[in-house]
């Protein structure tokens, strides 16, 4: 038994990619397998740099190969899923990724978020040609649809909406984009809502309703004075091209909350989890504690934390304090260069070691009851399906030994 754990050991050693780790004592293990097996759509959220996207593809793709029909989405403008996956490029379409092992019955489509063609598609199958039109062409739609804050959230939930309501697929995983304010993903639907039913564009809306002398009259002399200031500020121009928007969008305004409302409804629902991704540095994991914080606070389904990017350390025995006297003491008496080297990296790996177990900890003490997986750090970037295979392995704990169960 000891030298099949060591004999898996070192074959992780040679190839460079990641083992699980031996479970923390006293912490839930988050069984990645069994979440992966029964849920219908799975969230990964996590602050920038944390290893999210490679993460949302390799739970994808273990759930494919494991006999389920899965999409994932990401809404990171970033390339790297389409690179990892094998694929040129992704765009709004979930397309196929080839080399998956569909022996079990599985598949695998990717997809990146455009949120642009996602709210023009919105616009196209809940209006009349004529208002579609009307509403495409619009300057103040086109910078809305393209750059406004929360938009690429809102069309994100969309998007997620009209994948679960298609029936194609098994398994949804949903790559959140990286944000330093927690759950944009989930308060961006209410933002935008609020910012299109606000009291401001009711007021630009009133000129398009009424129209010349009359919306004096409709409006009264305060807000006739109100909008003469908004004309100057932002200009004659645009402050029509906001009207005719408003008023295109008006009809709209129900089903855009109806459809954010349903789809939230659907993310607290049985079948859902989300994965809260981190890396062990302390504002990553402060990240992940305010994340794990606000999930709880809004009732959503918290199967976890990934703690990616661990650096394991095997040689307990040889502790920082005794590699750096070793390393001294060759030095000392000018011998082995070399092994002092090796000595003084080892205690280097060591400590950082021992630092990031420390951080895990923190946030271990404060959330005692989340379930958490640990993945240790890569030597090389990950490219190929390949390497996704390896890292679902090690998230799932295949091959840890009796002191890691």
């Amino acid at each position: 038994m000891a030298k099949s754990a060591a004999a898996r050991r070192s074959r992780y050693a040679a190839s460079g990619r990641p083992r699980p780790r031996p479970h923390p004592a006293g912490v839930p293990r988050l069984d990645v397998d069994e979440m992966l097996d029964s849920e219908r759509i799975i969230v990964c959220c996590g602050s920038g740099g944390v290893g999210k996207t490679t993460t949302a593809a390799a739970l994808a793709l273990r759930a494919a190969e494991r006999g389920r029909q899965v999409v994932v989405l990401t809404i990171d403008p970033a390339r790297r899923l389409a690179q990892s996956l094998g694929l040129t490029a992704l765009d709004n379409t979930p397309r196929e990724v080839a080399g998956v092992d569909g022996t079990a019955g599985g598949r695998l489509d990717a997809m990146m978020l455009d949120m642009k063609r996602t709210f023009d598609e919105i616009v196209l199958a809940h209006s009349t040609p004529e208002r579609a039109e009307a509403l495409l062409a619009n300057p103040f739609y086109q910078s809305l649809s393209s750059s406004f804050a929360g938009t690429q959230e809102y069309m994100a939930m969309e998007k997620l909406g009209q994948l679960d309501a298609s029936g194609t697929w098994d398994l949804i995983v949903v790559d959140t984009p990286p944000t330093r304010s927690a759950l944009d993903f989930l308060d961006a639907p209410g933002r935008l809502g609020d910012f299109l039913d606000g009291r401001l564009l009711r007021v630009l809306l009133a000129p398009a309703k009424a129209g010349g002398r009359a919306y004096a009259k409709v409006i009264g002399a305060g807000l006739g004075m109100f909008t003469k200031v908004i004309t100057k500020v932002i200009g004659a121009q645009l402050l029509a091209d906001v009207s005719q928007f408003v008023a295109a969008l008006e009809t709209m305004f129900g089903g855009f909350r109806a459809r954010a409302d349903e789809t939230f409804r659907l993310l607290a629902a049985p079948g859902t989890s989300f994965v809260v991704v981190a890396a062990p540095e302390a504002a990553a994991l402060r990240e992940a504690s305010y994340f794990v914080d606000r999930l709880d606070a809004d009732g959503m389904p918290l199967a976890g934390c990934i703690v990616n990017r661990m650096h394991i350390c095997d040689t307990a025995g040889l502790t920082v304090e005794r590699g750096l006297a070793g390393a001294e003491t060759l030095t000392d008496h000018g011998e082995h260069p070399l092994a002092a080297a090796v000595l003084r990296i080892h205690a280097d790996r060591a400590r950082l070691s021992e630092r990031e177990i420390r951080l895990r900890e923190r946030f271990t003490n404060v959330h005692p009851d989340t379930a958490l997986v640990e993945v240790e750090a890569l030597s090389e970037d990950i490219h190929d399906l390949a390497g996704l295979r390896e890292i679902g392995r090690a998230l799932a704990g295949d091959g840890r030994d009796a002191a890691g169960t």
